[in-house]
């Protein structure tokens, strides 16, 4: 196999020690800051789905902190509660919410917050999905009753954000890796951070998007570095046909909505965004926009690749870094090669790829709680108990099996 040697390729080559991490550029707490859905949205607004911004009060964010799933009572379905005693998630009808021995109400601390909340999902057609500054509580749509973002009620939306681990991430570690902006340095002296920036400063908002029932198969992620897009990728891990013959047309639409929207006007030279693509394909709608950080999921490339690929400066002067099978094809680059503008590549999954196979685990299945668990929480006090006693009981048949095969072959 043939290797083009170019500058980065000669660094390479020279005496390094091995790679402990990604060579990122430092993150500021502003660059997270700037992809927060609250402080975007504005700007692009037309171009993203209809939603609601709701600024969140301490007593709401202090709820969702908080250990264990209290749910009030909705006025609409006040027979529907489900309070399985012992299973760790609540819901306080108004009866239990005025007796002393019952549960208080959680809305009580935030009522005028609750009613806003219900008041959107009424104004936006009565089915919305949430999500907080950054990210949407897909991990938990496996306790939800429509096995989806799709909420209908307030106590829908809290059960939701209360049992993610994203949404707990956006509360407690959206700093995480992160530096402060620096100072630039005057007089000799070293630069120090302006202003210190805590979770405390950050301004919490509740999203709720009219809920839309979006082809998965239509999500596209694309990542931008120095504003220019250098990759894009399918976000849903299927394989789907149809998709590559529509791909450079999809690649035209995405590069068009870049330039005209987010080029020029986005607050960092790197970021992540996605987008959504519906039939007939004509419009690119702008889903969310994420940190040019490791907690994004880069899906079909490896973050690796995204941030050692060699992209053209404005003036197209240099070249693309070519892939292994341009390399194995055509040796050093060519002249007229070298004057091609820069395409990015857009990644699909083809059929004989691995994840085409679905052998792969469910999507989120790392933040679910095992069958026999949840259907024992559902039984009560009674059900969690039997559920111990058989294991227990599991445990001690192993623990008898591996001693007397342990006897056998020392005998």
């Amino acid at each position: 196999m043939l290797s083009v040697e170019t500058p980065s390729s000669k660094a390479m080559a020279e005496p390094a020690g091995p790679l402990t991490r990604l060579p990122f550029p430092p993150i500021t707490k502003s660059h997270i800051l700037n992809c927060s859905y609250h402080s975007w949205h504005p700007t692009y607004k037309t171009s993203t789905p209809k939603a609601r911004l709701i600024p969140l009060t301490p007593p709401f964010l202090e709820y969702l902190r908080e250990d264990g799933i209290v749910l009030p009572a909705d006025d609409s379905d006040a027979e529907a509660t489900w309070s399985d005693k012992d299973s760790g998630v609540y819901s306080v009808d108004k009866e239990e919410s005025d007796d002393d021995d019952g549960f208080l109400d959680p809305s009580s601390h935030f009522l005028e917050l609750h009613n806003k909340i219900k008041e959107t999902i009424a104004e936006l057609g009565g089915k919305v999905t949430p999500k907080l500054n950054w990210s949407a509580p897909k991990d938990a749509t496996w306790i939800a009753a429509t096995n989806s973002m799709e909420c209908n009620t307030a106590s829908d939306v809290y059960l939701l954000l209360k049992s993610s681990d994203f949404i707990t991430h956006d509360l407690q570690h959206a700093f995480d890796g992160c530096i402060d902006e620096l100072s630039s340095p005057t007089d000799g002296e070293s630069s120090l951070p302006e202003t210190s920036i805590s979770l405390r400063d950050i301004p919490y908002h509740l999203v709720l998007r009219k809920y839309l029932n979006m082809n998965p198969s239509l999500e596209f992620r694309c990542f931008v570095r120095d504003r220019k897009i250098i990759g894009i990728t399918q976000r849903d891990p299927n394989h789907f046909e149809f998709l590559f013959p529509m791909v450079d047309s999809l690649r035209s639409r995405t590069q068009a909505f870049f330039d005209e929207k987010l080029k020029k006007t986005f607050p960092d030279p790197n970021f992540v965004f996605d987008v959504y693509i519906p039939p007939p394909h004509k419009r690119v709608w702008l889903i969310d926009v994420n940190p040019w950080a490791p907690r994004t999921d880069p899906i079909l490339f490896s973050w690796l690749e995204l941030l050692e690929l060699e992209v053209p400066m404005e003036s197209g002067s240099a070249s693309p870094r070519p892939s292994i099978s341009e390399k194995s094809q055509g040796g050093e680059d060519s002249e007229a090669e070298k004057e091609l503008p820069f395409v990015p590549e857009f990644r699909l999954i083809h059929r004989d790829d691995p994840e085409a196979f679905c052998f792969n685990t469910p999507q989120y299945s790392a933040h679910k709680l095992p069958r026999d668990v949840v259907d024992a929480s559902k039984e009560g006090y009674g059900g969690i108990r039997e559920f111990a006693d058989q294991w227990k009981e599991i445990i001690r048949q192993q623990e008898v099996e591996e001693r007397e095969k342990g006897e056998e072959v020392g005998g």
